[in-house]
């Protein structure tokens, strides 16, 4: 095969979703330059456990986080991962994420969310695995069934490689964890991995695009994988979850008590 036809082929390649990896790697490359200075330079990384990333496997992991905007803790996360398979765990470096070490990185996001603007559709092609939100929509407290199209697209995803997911749903802290983290971990058996994320909610605006305060020490601990047995009712997996990740309410009264150094409360 002649450098022309490789090159071609290369290009051509889509990912399980029909995307082109390509394209995928551009948008992940250009926010990872803008938000490398906002992360490493405007303000202060603090990442620990990153050393655990390097022994996952190579398809159906499943970070599960708190949450605290919409898009600068998980463009975060995926500076630490891309870093750590560069061998340079616990930090962020530059070149990591030029380098896309992983192009089957996905995230779960709210279809609202990735809908709101120009901005956020172009972010989505970073791996959004867009999901209808069950409880909320367009502000609205509503209650209607799980799409089963949503439920396999996160299996699709997991089958492929790696997906991020936020069990709260929400920015809000200590809200309640949703049962369909639970359902995803017990029908499809990934390997669980907790990660804690503080600050952002003081270094960023809500959607995380733009810098609200200087010099903040932006926090990830990434824990090692869960001991779950799948064969747990939802609630025993979920509280589980919500445990791993300090947001269940055992983390909320300690918050106001006596601020905890890995998620601590804040205003």
């Amino acid at each position: 095969m002649n450098y022309v036809a490789y090159k071609k082929i290369v290009l051509l390649k889509k990912d399980t979703f029909g995307q082109f990896i390509f394209l995928k790697k551009l948008v992940v490359r250009v926010f990872g330059l803008i938000t490398y200075v906002r992360f490493k330079v405007v303000n202060t990384p603090k990442i620990t456990g990153a050393e655990h990333i390097q022994d996952l496997p190579l398809e159906n992991v499943l970070f599960v986080s708190n949450h605290q905007t919409y898009f600068a803790d998980g463009a975060f996360m995926f500076h630490v991962i891309h870093s750590a398979l560069d061998q340079h765990p616990n930090r962020i470096n530059f070149w990591s994420i030029l380098k896309v070490m992983k192009s089957n990185i996905y995230f779960v996001a709210a279809e609202e969310t990735m809908k709101s603007g120009i901005l956020p559709k172009i972010l989505g092609l970073a791996g959004a695995i867009t999901v209808k939100r069950t409880w909320r929509d367009a502000g609205k407290e509503i209650k209607r069934k799980v799409d089963p199209k949503d439920t396999n697209s996160i299996e699709k995803a997991l089958k492929e490689g790696w997906v991020i997911t936020f069990p709260q749903g929400t920015t809000k802290p200590f809200a309640e964890g949703r049962k369909g983290t639970a359902h995803l971990i017990k029908n499809y058996q990934p390997i669980v991995v907790p990660i804690v994320i503080n600050g952002f909610r003081r270094g960023f605006d809500k959607k995380g695009l733009f810098l609200k305060k200087r010099g903040v020490e932006l926090q990830l601990t990434i824990k090692e994988p869960m001991q779950l047995d799948y064969d747990d009712n939802l609630d025993n997996i979920l509280y589980k979850v919500m445990e791993a990740i300090e947001q269940s309410k055992k983390f909320e009264w300690r918050s106001n008590q006596t601020p905890s150094p890995s998620i601590a409360s804040e205003s």
